[in-house]
């Protein structure tokens, strides 16, 4: 059974369905959602507890959402805060320089057991970790996702215009890396 989010949302303000209808929440978006983090964070185990921390905020939160945007537009904005305080966090601990720990990321990347340093795939991958945090979600946002920058400001809460510049300039990057890679 397939439930809109109007359905579920009603569903989870019911307090003898609000669990299943959580839980119903969980596993339409989870996957998704999921994979929005991962591309910003490439940890999997970050990547799990960031998504477990999204969705304990979705619960406490859910009861006051006032539906001015779609669900998963309410849960994709929780979830790219996370990424943005997660990664604001991490650099804050780290006591060596953006550069080390942007290198650290693309190490992370290569030490998967399915890095293979020749692949066109591999390279864009790290072409990406070496763009601003801003720059990497909104060039994930757009190629990955296909999502329409209306929707993304929304999500960002920032201009069209601003995005589609901070895309333009990440396509760039990302062409120069690979090109002289």
């Amino acid at each position: 059974m397939h439930l809109d989010d109007k359905e579920l949302l009603d569903l989870f303000r019911d307090s003898s369905t609000k669990e299943s209808a959580f839980e119903a929440i969980i596993k339409k978006f989870q996957e998704r959602l999921y994979w929005h983090i991962r591309k910003m964070v490439i940890n999997h185990d970050d990547t799990n507890d960031m998504l477990q921390n999204v969705f304990i905020k979705v619960w406490r939160g859910l009861e006051n959402f006032r539906e001015d945007s779609q669900l998963y537009t309410w849960l994709y904005r929780i979830a790219t805060n996370e990424c943005l305080t997660f990664l604001e966090q991490r650099k804050k601990k780290a006591t060596f320089s953006l550069e080390d720990d942007d290198n650290g990321l693309s190490n992370t990347i290569k030490a998967d057991q399915n890095f293979d340093g020749n692949k066109l795939e591999w390279k864009l991958q790290l072409a990406i970790q070496t763009l601003p945090e801003r720059q990497r979600l909104v060039f994930n946002l757009r190629y990955y996702d296909a999502m329409p920058y209306e929707k993304m400001s929304k999500i960002l809460e920032t201009s069209e215009g601003a995005l589609k510049a901070s895309y333009h300039h990440a396509a760039k990057k990302i062409e120069q890396y690979i090109l002289n890679s």
